[in-house]
């Protein structure tokens, strides 16, 4: 993310009348500006921009530098159509409200709007854009309206004002298309290129929705957030837990068998009593075999033995002596 500082300059001259671009020059600029003000300070919450309008009798600036949108739109209300442009006269005073920026650390940066014609001659443009190269200041410049008597000069001056290819003249012809989907579209934020600001976080543009991408970003924080602290709070699990309780499964699966085949011995009735005495051995001894199982239970023993539990419980006859 680029820490930077840009002042947009709004040609807000009678020439922004003209309705050849939705809905009006002017209506088109201003619209630009709040997506673009939305695609600089979404890339880096450190950045700031700023406004100047050169129409009138000199260019005034609007907006300080700033990242609250707010301030931004409180100081586009006061925007109007008027007079005539100054494009150089802007430009020169972009650069001095970026040389008293707060944050030293950002990269300057200045796009300016033109849609009239442009008095400066072409040799002046090029020492400012010299000027500009010399103090670090990258330009972009989106011209339309006037784009074609503009041509020449604009291409000599940004030509002379760019460094490692950080500064971009973009002309859009007139049409139907919107003037901020072309700046979508073009190197300024990125364009098809892939550079910065060409692709919305989740597919959301933050200038038609500001609320939505907000509350988007903060609920994948959250959820982030969520995942790190549970991965934190997570035990372990042993790595023989799994084949213990299989184990333990195993083991009652046995025992049901087990318990299933003396049910199943005990109803077999055409057994002779010897037989029957051995089969009382082979079961005794597979009962105490049985793991939690107590040979001695009342309940298991009347299951076992009802006859001979009989015998035990009837009272034995008195010898008849006399």
């Amino acid at each position: 993310m680029v820490l930077e500082a840009t002042v947009i300059i709004i040609d807000n001259s009678e020439w922004s009348r003209n309705g050849d671009y939705m809905p009006t020059r002017y209506d088109a600029q201003v619209d630009a500006v709040r997506y673009l003000f939305n695609v600089k300070t979404s890339d880096n919450p450190e950045n700031t921009v700023g406004v100047i309008a050169n129409g009138g009798s000199s260019p005034q600036v609007l907006v300080s530098l700033t990242s609250d949108q707010g301030v931004l739109l409180r100081g586009m209300h006061e925007l109007s159509v008027r007079g005539t442009s100054h494009f150089d006269i802007g430009i020169q005073i972009a650069q001095l409200v970026l040389k008293h920026r707060a944050n030293k650390h950002q990269k300057q940066r200045i796009i300016t709007f033109t849609t009239s014609p442009i008095e400066t001659d072409e040799k002046s443009l090029v020492r400012l854009g010299k000027k500009l190269k010399k103090n670090g200041v990258s330009i972009d410049v989106i011209s339309f309206g006037e784009h074609v008597a503009n041509e020449q000069k604009l291409a000599a001056f940004v030509e002379a004002a760019n460094n490692n290819d950080m500064s971009h003249l973009v002309t859009v012809p007139p049409g139907a298309h919107v003037l901020s989907e072309q700046i979508r579209a073009s190197a300024i934020v990125g364009g098809t290129t892939g550079g910065e600001g060409g692709d919305f976080e989740f597919g959301v543009d933050p200038d038609m929705d500001p609320e939505l991408a907000l509350a988007l970003r903060m609920s994948m924080q959250e959820e982030e957030e969520r995942q790190r602290r549970d991965a934190a709070s997570r035990p372990e699990a042993p790595s023989g837990a799994g084949q213990q309780d299989g184990d333990v499964m195993m083991e009652d699966v046995e025992d049901e068998e087990i318990r299933e085949a003396i049910r199943m011995s005990l109803m077999d009735g055409g057994e002779s009593s010897t037989g029957n005495a051995k089969n009382d051995d082979l079961v005794a001894s597979l009962i105490g075999s049985l793991p939690g199982v107590d040979s001695n239970d009342p309940a298991l023993q009347n299951a076992l033995g009802p006859d001979s539990k009989k015998d035990e419980d009837k009272p034995k006859d008195k010898g008849k002596d006399n």
